[in-house]
């Protein structure tokens, strides 16, 4: 039925595409939730009057995230082609834009993390450390638990914005809906095709969000 409305669709090409875009977005979401996570950690920790207080540290951690999360992603993936070539073998599809969507974004969610972390009452903390809790103890017991909604907030504003970054890497051979919509919707002004892989975007992005809001909402007692 679908095909009589958009007769110009390579239909398996879509299914590639879309399944391209998932695989780079699983796998950039959760590496970048990784690396993020422990940046974000660090910058707190760190930070004045934290159980790591160390100004140069921090200050080295946090030009690295301040650096790196202000280059404009398409930007961003012209500079890494040479580490990314190195890296992965390649800078066209699925491998070669991961270094890219996983440098660009983990800082930004670092950012998010810390300030999660920054909400935390300060009371809990002392609280802990009172008791003669360790640090170990204090992060997984403490800091992560406390701040885990807006975590998991941050994780999926994040993940978001990587379905968007893998548009933008498509422009640039990384595959994907990205590649699809410029290569053939826009080159061969196939109006079809540009129209299937916004909708499909769109989809994932609503999914992504829905997901977040429904996990978010389970672990939030508040």
């Amino acid at each position: 039925m679908i095909e009589k409305y958009l007769p110009n669709v390579k239909w398996e090409n879509v299914w590639q595409s879309t399944m391209e875009t998932l695989s780079m977005t699983a796998i950039s979401v959760l590496l970048t939730f990784i690396i993020g996570l422990i940046l974000g950690l660090a910058l707190f920790l760190t930070s004045k009057g934290n159980l790591w207080e160390n100004k140069s540290l921090n200050v080295t951690i946090a030009s690295f995230v301040n650096i790196f999360r202000s280059i404009p992603f398409i930007i961003l993936i012209i500079l890494l082609i040479p580490f990314t070539s190195l890296v992965m073998g390649t800078m066209l599809g699925v491998k070669g834009a991961l270094p890219a969507l996983i440098i660009g974004s983990a800082p930004f969610y670092a950012r998010m993390v810390e300030i999660a972390l920054r909400e935390i009452d300060k009371g809990v903390i002392e609280a802990a450390k009172s008791m003669g809790a360790t640090t170990s103890t204090i992060i997984w017991k403490v800091l992560i638990p406390e701040s885990l909604p807006a975590i998991i907030s941050g994780i999926t504003v994040t993940a978001i914005a990587l379905v968007g970054y893998t548009a933008m890497a498509g422009t640039v051979g990384a595959g994907g809906l990205g590649t699809l919509a410029y290569l053939e919707g826009y080159h061969r002004s196939n109006l079809d095709v540009t129209f299937v892989a916004t909708i499909l975007i769109l989809v994932i992005v609503f999914i992504i969000q829905l997901i977040g809001d429904i996990i978010t909402s389970i672990i939030d007692k508040r």
